[in-house]
């Protein structure tokens, strides 16, 4: 009988980059991340972030948030700093 051995799975490693919302674009609020590898601003929805920092959309512009970066380079989990 042969014995089947998985692999453990690797979980995805995340850290945590600062961030800056520059502005609002429609409903979409465009952000730049205070890291090496950021190389242009990227576009989330501002809904999301706002929810997630506990702030008015309207506040956004100029906040300064950190946020979780993902396996895919996304962003998500945003907070105050």
């Amino acid at each position: 009988m042969y014995s089947t051995i998985t692999p453990e799975k690797e979980e995805p490693m995340s850290e945590r980059v600062n961030v800056k919302v520059l502005l609002l674009v429609g409903g979409e609020a465009e952000v730049v991340a205070d890291s090496p590898d950021a190389d242009a601003p990227a576009r989330y929805p501002a809904t999301v972030i706002a929810e997630d920092a506990g702030v008015a959309v309207k506040e956004l512009p100029g906040m300064k948030l950190s946020a979780t970066v993902g396996a895919d380079d996304r962003l998500s989990g945003w907070q105050q700093r």
